[in-house]
This record gives structure tokens, C-alpha cells and sequence, in this order.
């Protein structure tokens, strides 16, 4: 990237709260909905409390930034829901104040641009991925435009349709039904071909796996040990830097469907291919939105493997 870094664009999601005052219009309807839910009037006032309590610290977190920006470069916050559609320039780099969560997918839409990662509430998130606050943000950005920031990269996973439409996943890619359905699809993998029925396919890259494939493992070494054998919950494999590792949840074996190809490693001389074989309802959606997703219905192929792209975080030091 040649441009000059000179315009950050801070990232923040609608909080709980906001979702709430969308939803009941103001704060007080909003109580009153939660005492109703919940029966008695102490819980409520403590789950209302959480949530204007966290919004307040993410407001007040990305106002920080802001002000921690003044001098070093421009800044303007955009709410996650438009990343989609937004268009990244040359001379952006990219903040994001919020959750491990938000880093995830944001990471898929800023085309490799530096990615700041700010954790405005270490007492509510782990932060993982959010190795500075508010107050420290200002070094790590002038390192970025300065051209001195350590960068660590991440291999994005992608999933690319016979139609041409892809989807990028930073944690992992979801391709199933989008209710609790069945999934039917034939699977093809190192020369090898099925016909599935099944709770759906997870994919994980290295930064993911850690995530929602570890507690299919986690249930699979459970289920070992339950049956007398030797499940150990800190067994499971990892990818490789540029592998994708995918597994095949609840498979179901039929007359018509069998569970052989389960797991794999997947990398770019090796991908996975799915066809749909549901007639409505399939889906493929990445890092756990929901809303984000490619339509996987019947005459659907999907190839599965690593991207081209990977995200750039940047690294205290």
C-alpha cells in the first residue's frame, strides 16, 4: 500500500443497549420489558444496568480514540452493520473498538489495510485479539504511518461459489442449513466423493481454531473418554499457517449417506468442494454472522480454501 496513511476509520457495533432502545423506542420501555422478562424487578434493574453500563464504556472508549487521534490523522466511526458495503481508500487504516468478535469480521472487509485493534473493557472482554486501549492506541497508530508498526498476518479462509460470489472468513466458515435441519450436500475431498446428511460443515483457519471447532473436538474427546477410550480435550490439531482444517458436524449414516470424510486439512493444492443438495435453506456464513452469507441451495458448488488475502493487526513493540 503506497498511499500515505493519513485517515483512520474507527470501527464500533450497536451495543445491547442500542439494540434495546431500536427495539422499545426508550430507556424506560426498555426497563419495563426486561422487569416483565424477568419476574422480579432486582434482576431486571441489573441486566439493564450491564448493558447502559457497557454501552457507556464503549461510547466513552471510542471518543477517546478520537481524541487520542487529533494530531496523527483524521478519524470517522462507522457502525459495523455498513462495512458490507463500504468503500475502503488508499490512505485508511482501520481501528476497531469492540470485541474479539468485531475484529473477526471486520478483518474480511478492510482488504489487508492495517487493523488496530482496541479493547475499550478489559473486565468484560478477554481480548484475545485487542492488545490495546483507548490511551495506547495513539503510539501504535503513529507507528502505522510512520511505516514502523509490527505487523502480524493472518490467512483469511474463502469460500467461492460456481456463480462467482465468495465469502472471506478471518475465524471460520459455517456451510449447513440455516435452521436445525439436516444439511444435505455431497462432499468431494482428496479424490474422494459422499453424500452427506448432517448438522453442517465447520472451517477453521489457524486463528480459529481455538474457537467453534475446539468444542467440536471438545465434545468428540468427551464422548471418547464416556465410551472407555482416551479423549484428551487438549489433543485436537491445529492448521497450518496456510492450511484451513475443516470437520463434519453429527454426520449421519444412511442408506444413501455415508461418514468417511469427516476432517481434513485443506490448503491451496488440496481444497474442499461441496454441492448443495438441499432445494431451500442452505447457507454458508462466516465468523458467526449470521447476516453475512452466501445462499447455498440446489445447483450450488462451493470450493473451500485459503484466501489470497490476509489481515494485517497490528502488534504492540
Amino acid at each position: 500500500m503506497s498511499a500515505k496513511l493519513e485517515y483512520a476509520i474507527v470501527v464500533k457495533s450497536k451495543t445491547r443497549y442500542e439494540a434495546l432502545l431500536e427495539r422499545f423506542n426508550t430507556a424506560g420501555q426498555a426497563r419495563f420489558y426486561l422487569k416483565r422478562k424477568a419476574g422480579q424487578e432486582a434482576d431486571s434493574n441489573a441486566e439493564f444496568e450491564e448493558y447502559a453500563q457497557e454501552h457507556q464504556r464503549i461510547e466513552a472508549a471510542v471518543a477517546q480514540v478520537q481524541r487520542e487521534l487529533t494530531g496523527v490523522v483524521k478519524s470517522k466511526v462507522v457502525d459495523r452493520a455498513f462495512l458490507p458495503s463500504f468503500l475502503f481508500a488508499d490512505n485508511q487504516l482501520v481501528i476497531v473498538v469492540g470485541q474479539d468478535g468485531l475484529v473477526a469480521n471486520a478483518a474480511k472487509y478492510v482488504g489487508g489495510r492495517p487493523l488496530v485493534a482496541v479493547n475499550p473493557d478489559p473486565d468484560r472482554y478477554d481480548g484475545v485479539l485487542l492488545p490495546f486501549r483507548p490511551e495506547t492506541c495513539r503510539a501504535a497508530v503513529q507507528r502505522v504511518v510512520a511505516g514502523r508498526a509490527l505487523l502480524r498476518e493472518f490467512r483469511l479462509a474463502e469460500a467461492r461459489l460456481n456463480d462467482g460470489q465468495r465469502l472471506l472468513a478471518f475465524n471460520d466458515l459455517f456451510i449447513g442449513a440455516a435452521s436445525h435441519v439436516s444439511a444435505r450436500y455431497r462432499i468431494s475431498f482428496d479424490e474422494a466423493h459422499e453424500e452427506h446428511s448432517s448438522s453442517g460443515i465447520i472451517v477453521a483457519t489457524p486463528a480459529g481454531s481455538t474457537g467453534w471447532l475446539s468444542s467440536v473436538f471438545n465434545m468428540t474427546a468427551a464422548v471418547e473418554d464416556f465410551a472407555g477410550g482416551l479423549g484428551r480435550l487438549d489433543a485436537y490439531p491445529r492448521p497450518a499457517a496456510d492450511e484451513l482444517l475443516f470437520v463434519v458436524r453429527e454426520p449421519f449414516r444412511s442408506k444413501r449417506t455415508q461418514c468417511g470424510l469427516v476432517a481434513g486439512r485443506v490448503h491451496a493444492g488440496r481444497p474442499l468442494q461441496l454441492e448443495s443438495l438441499m432445494p431451500a435453506g442452505g447457507v454458508i456464513f462466516s465468523d458467526g454472522i449470521e447476516s453475512d452469507f452466501l445462499r447455498f441451495n440446489a445447483g450450488a458448488v462451493a470450493t473451500i480454501g485459503p484466501a489470497d488475502e490476509v489481515a494485517r493487526l497490528v502488534q504492540p513493540g
